[in-house]
């Protein structure tokens, strides 16, 4: 059984036991998520598709770690013009483990 979720304005597949990284999400770590906006569920019986989301389905996760990304490093250049410019950017994630994942 998986699902397919959206969160942080991404869609991710999902399904129990694993572990995904996503947009920061505001939570303690060990605490318990829902994620509601649920696409897609893939099961046995069969295959139930949302317009654009599923009424009633839920995948529940636990965040297990909040941390930042590995640097990205940003030049802007113009040649001859006297014009160089650096920046770096850091993006936040929050890991987490998927756990049950309930159909409508």
């Amino acid at each position: 059984m998986f699902a397919v979720i959206e969160t942080g304005g991404k869609q991710y597949k999902v399904e129990s036991g694993l572990r995904l990284r996503v947009e920061k999400i505001d939570a303690e770590v060990g605490a318990g998520v829902d994620l509601d906006k649920v696409l897609m569920v893939v099961a046995d019986e069969g295959v139930q598709i949302g317009k654009p989301y599923l009424e009633g389905a839920h995948v529940s996760a636990t965040v297990q770690e909040q941390g930042r990304g590995k640097k990205i490093r940003i030049i802007k250049f113009k040649r001859r013009k006297h014009f160089r410019k650096q920046m770096g950017h850091r993006q936040s994630y929050t890991e987490l483990l998927i756990g049950d994942i309930v159909s409508a």
